[in-house]
């Protein structure tokens, strides 16, 4: 089995899985969800998108645990290397984000002086006092963030899509 073939794990396979799913639907909810008027279904996407954001901020630790105790499958042999560069600094930046945006979003939730309650099942402590000049800033950030963070998953997709069906080189294989 060449390096190309070699799959990731089954538990790798789901984390990264479940992290997709939770990603396509979060991301969508956070951009209509401060683009539509108040009401009944805003405050449903605020609770999805800031539970589903603590969810993967907990998933992306877990994952990040896993990922140092089980080295991933190896790049393909003769990929160039601009491209195992933009490989691994995109995966760098997918799991920063995955830690880092959340917790500015809790911050900025708590400086706004709302709770977060993860699907009704427990709430999130509020970690600042309640500061609305702070929570409009970290909220700007938090959006920033999301567009490149959307930015690096649309690019991570077309990579995935370019080796399974140009290349053909057993990349996208690796984690289906």
């Amino acid at each position: 089995m060449g390096a190309s073939d070699e799959r990731y794990s089954p538990i790798a396979r789901l984390i990264h899985w479940l992290t997709a799913i939770l990603v396509l639907t979060m991301v969508p909810a956070g951009l209509v969800m401060i683009r539509i008027d108040s009401g009944p279904l805003q405050n449903q996407l605020f609770d999805y998108h800031r539970s589903v954001g603590i969810v993967l901020m907990i998933l992306t630790l877990i994952r990040l645990g896993y990922r140092l105790t089980h080295k991933p499958a190896p790049l393909p042999e003769g990929m160039p290397l601009w491209q195992q560069f933009a490989a691994k600094a995109t995966h760098a930046f997918l799991y920063g984000f995955l830690l880092v945006n959340p917790f500015i979003g809790w911050v900025a939730t708590s400086a706004y002086g709302a709770a977060i309650s993860v699907f009704g099942l427990f709430t999130m402590p509020a970690i600042v006092a309640k500061d609305r000049a702070l929570a409009d800033q970290l909220f700007q950030i938090h959006l920033v963030l999301g567009l490149l963070f959307t930015a690096a998953v649309v690019l991570h997709i077309a990579a995935a899509l370019y080796h399974g069906l140009v290349r053909k080189d057993g990349v996208l294989g690796r984690m289906i």
